[in-house]
């Protein structure tokens, strides 16, 4: 029966298509020319402005719409730019009416527009990319980039700064669509260092075609940072003040005459960090219990800057040339006191206790210096870009350690005292080299073809010393090495696409070439490893009636080993807990599906997607504890893991005082650990949900609530318990609304607190830890011709 109606269906459809003809055009970006993919179109009859069909954009920014004979008009919407309406016009029958290339214009200096401007959307939703305007979040600030990925849907940043996307933390983190050295050494916690108030907005890419580097399992991040290219001078300036301590500043500006635009942006910030954890512990050896409860309670002061200046210039409206250089310079105090209590069998019997303290002093700058240049040419959609970057990153960490042990009663054992000195340097250099070329054929077809060159070498210098008996220092064994790591990735790719009617097709083929080595210099321990692996991917669309698109797409990923994922030095802050890389890790691949769908309405639009990764060589941290209840971490390759999720993203405004986004992702994930030990497996399901209500009660004020939910999860060693938080901001326009005062609380009640627990065959370890803990900023921002 349901065959037949389909059938029915099929034949009506086909029949009424014969007395339909067809509206076509093309929608751009009127600076700028690049064509705007996902578009709202709107047809309208002109006798009632009634609606009768819409649709959206393709890749090229075209559309097609099927009407019957009348006389209609087309209202076409994009995410900040001003709405455009057509002139009516007649359709007559069984002939097609096109509209031509329609370029849409950005907000401009006109303080109306500026108004406009402001509405502009949280999020805005397409099939193969979400974008998340910075300022329209009120949560974000006076924060950091890592406050900002803590507020978009289905990303979570955890207690030791890995950012985690749709739950796999196997996440590509690019700035400004290239690598950052903020990531290279800590990783997310890097991000720290990266002030709200530079970033204009973050790209979310769940699954690249083969144009994007293949790194990255669960998809791509980018940060993209404030730039502005408006004629005349242009300007914004920001003040934090916060508690934890928060000050810091920021300007963005520009000017451009004719030809030539000159840019800048400058954030400065210092921030005292407290954080604290605590680790309860069992360890079982010869029939005995030994328990031992460890507090840590620290601060970090952080004192970041950073600065972005560069120049376009603009040989016609077709020829950009653009030179940019970025300095980012932190300089770090960190103060830890940790208690160590151990008891045998119950906590009600001591056997001792032991302070430890941290003093760690460190400095990282990095440099970044980009050229890049980017050609149209007559026929719209071709185009060629071209970009070189260079990098140049160090960083020193001076650390002192002090350590004290006690008996039951109080007395000071002086035969366990500590005096450590750990000294660690870090450099690392990368040029990076890429140029993509779009050549467009027939009416929608286009091909694309790119290469890219990375070469990137990073040195560690390790060293850890221990005062001994006579008060000399001794270097400890094993505590003394120059770990060298050198990569080069060599990239080539292709891409076909073209559309008929309202099915759209891409299909792409990357291939890399990867050769990296890691050396240990002074045991002679050397690691090449040289593959060439290919990337395919497809990317299949078709627009469904009244604003509704469907998409199946597959790619094949790569997630290769951080920098400190292999570098096999332990962290020494904590003498009891030791955390390394490991040298002999290989990458990990991963084949990825997702069907998307997308459908936009007056009051807002929702995306959702169904996804599935296949993963083989988890990498994934292991935690192992001694007799002596000493633990160490170290990531490891596991077998497999099969990932399922579906994740539903929606922003709706019900009335005009009031806005709301709300996320939910659920996911399974079935992990294979077998290859390393028969219990490091685990089949979990888990979920997070987060939700944004943004209220309008007085014209220049508003108010934001957001609820955060992670539901637990268990994994190979045990589980992670649920976490929960809210936050609020309100702010309000000042200075005839050229202006905005924004008081933001993150973690209102102070429960952002992760919880886990691991378990082995001879220890229990619950670990519970705070390291962003509730903050109150209060935030002044002022717009100069904007």
């Amino acid at each position: 029966m349901k065959e037949i109606t389909t059938l029915v269906l099929i034949f009506c459809s086909s029949v009424l298509s014969l007395a339909q003809s067809e509206i076509t055009g093309k929608v751009v970006d009127a600076n700028s020319g690049t064509p705007l993919s996902y578009a709202t179109i709107q047809l309208l009859q002109v006798k009632d402005d009634a609606l009768i069909t819409g649709g959206i954009t393709d890749d090229n920014g075209d559309f097609s719409l099927e009407a019957n004979p009348g006389e209609y008009y087309v209202i076409m919407d994009f995410m900040g730019y001003d709405q455009w309406q057509s002139d009516p016009f007649n359709l007559s029958e069984q002939k097609n009416y096109d509209l031509g290339t329609v370029q849409l214009q950005e907000g401009s200096n006109t303080l109306d527009e500026v108004v406009v401007q402001a509405e502009k959307s949280t999020m805005e939703l397409s099939l193969d990319k979400r974008i998340f305007n910075v300022g329209k979040d009120l949560g974000n600030a006076g924060g950091s980039a890592v406050e900002i990925l803590n507020n978009i849907p289905s990303v979570t940043v955890d207690v030791e700064g890995n950012v985690r996307l749709r739950g796999s933390n196997s996440v590509r983190i690019l700035i400004d669509g290239k690598p950052s050295g903020l990531v290279s050494f800590k990783g997310g916690e890097g991000l720290q260092q990266l002030q709200a108030s530079l970033i204009e907005k973050v790209e979310v890419i769940t699954n690249p075609s083969a144009r994007y580097e293949a790194e990255g399992m669960s998809g791509i991040i980018n940060i993209v940072l404030k730039k502005e290219r408006r004629e005349g001078f242009n300007g914004s300036f920001e003040t934090t003040l916060g508690y934890p301590l928060n000050v810091g500043g920021a300007a963005n500006l520009n000017y451009r005459h004719k030809m030539i635009n000159f840019f800048i942006n400058y954030g400065i910030n210092y921030r005292k960090t407290p954080s604290y954890t605590t680790v309860y512990q069992e360890v079982y050896r010869n029939d005995t219990t030994f328990i031992s409860e460890q507090e840590y309670d620290g601060v970090k002061d952080g004192f970041d800057n950073n600065i972005r200046g560069g120049m376009d210039f603009f040989f016609n409206d077709k020829n950009i040339l653009t030179a940019s250089y970025l300095l980012s310079r932190s300089d770090g105090k960190r103060l830890t006191d940790l208690r160590y209590d151990d008891y045998v069998f119950s906590t009600d019997n001591l056997d001792s206790y032991t302070l430890r303290t941290q003093d760690e002093t460190e400095t990282e700058p990095i440099s970044e210096y980009v050229l890049s240049y980017r050609s149209l040419f007559s026929r719209e959609g071709h185009e060629l870009n071209a970009r070189v970057s260079y990098m140049d990153h160090w960083e020193t960490s001076d650390q002192i350690y002090e350590q004290y042990s006690y008996f039951p009663d109080g007395t000071r054992d002086p035969n366990r005292d500590l005096y450590q000195t750990s000294l660690n340097d870090e450099t690392e250099e990368q040029l990076l080299m890429q140029v993509d070329y779009v050549q467009p054929f027939a009416q929608e077809g286009k091909f694309e073809f790119g290469v890219r060159s990375s070469f990137r070498d990073m040195v560690n210098d390790y060293v850890v010393e221990e005062r001994d008996e006579n008060g000399d220092m001794q270097v400890l064994p094993g505590l003394d090495n120059k770990f060298t790591y050198r990569e080069r990735i060599h990239a080539v790719y292709g891409i076909l696409g073209n559309k008929s009617n309202k099915f759209s097709y891409q299909a792409g083929l990357r291939g890399e070439w990867t050769d990296i080595e890691t050396v240990l210099e002074e045991t002679l321990e050397s690691n090449p490893r040289e593959y060439f692996n290919f990337f395919p991917s497809v990317h299949l669309t078709y627009d469904l009636p009244a604003d509704n698109a469907i998409q199946l797409s597959y790619s094949r990923r790569v997630q290769r080993p951080a920098y400190n994922d292999l570098s096999p030095f332990v962290t020494f802050s904590d003498n009891r807990n030791y955390f390394s890389g490991n040298p002999d890790l290989n990458p990990e691949f991963s084949d990825v599906y997702e069907l998307g769908h997308v459908k936009y309405f007056d009051k807002g639009s929702i995306s959702s997607a169904i996804y599935y990764r296949y993963v083989t060589d988890k990498i994934l941290r292991i935690r192992r504890v001694n007799e002596q209840g000493f633990s160490i971490t170290v990531p490891e390759n596991l077998a497999t893991e099969n990932a399922f999720g579906a994740e539903f993203t929606s922003g709706y405004t019900p009335y005009d005082w009031w806005k709301l986004d709300l996320s939910f992702n659920f996911f399974r994930s079935i992990i294979d650990g077998t290859n390393i030990d028969e219990d490091f497996s685990s089949d979990t399901y888990s979920w997070l949900v987060r939700q944004t209500s943004r209220f309008t009660f007085i014209p220049t004020m508003d108010i934001q609530f957001r609820i955060n939910y992670e539901a637990p999860m268990d994994t190979p060693q045990g589980s992670r318990k649920a976490l929960y938080f809210f936050d609020l901001a309100i702010n309000k326009d000042v200075f005839n609304e050229k202006g905005t005062i924004t008081l933001n609380i993150s973690d209102i009640f102070n429960t952002r607190i992760y919880r886990n627990i691991i378990e082995g065959d001879s220890f229990y370890s619950e670990v519970d830890a705070q390291r962003i803990r509730r903050q109150i900023n209060l935030n002044i921002s002022y717009r100069l011709n904007q």
